[in-house]
């Protein structure tokens, strides 16, 4: 009996984290302007800031909708952009 106790309660908290994570993932609202922090680390070979790591990884869900966008592609699919990602442990997105 006590173990039904435990397994309830481990697929309450699951349930729970699941909801939690659906909801953060929902939450992205997607717009280029949240990477404008990351615009000098782009533009130039200066490091990226903890505020640029932090938005790109915000934004990562939005990436492959600005590099299918022409007038954003130009911007976000560069070498420096690349490096950016990288450098802030964001894996370039494939996209189709």
């Amino acid at each position: 009996m006590k173990a039904s106790y435990v397994a309830i309660a481990l697929c309450t908290v699951v349930v729970v984290m699941l909801a939690t994570a659906e909801v953060s993932m929902a939450a992205v609202t997607c717009s280029p302007v949240q990477l404008s922090s990351c615009a000098s680390a782009i533009s130039s070979n200066t490091p990226p800031s903890s505020l640029c790591c932090t938005k790109l990884r915000e934004q990562k869900p939005c990436l492959c909708q600005y590099l299918n966008n022409p007038n954003l592609k130009k911007f976000v699919n560069t070498p420096n952009a690349r490096k950016v990602a990288r450098t802030c442990g964001t894996p370039f997105p494939r996209c189709s």
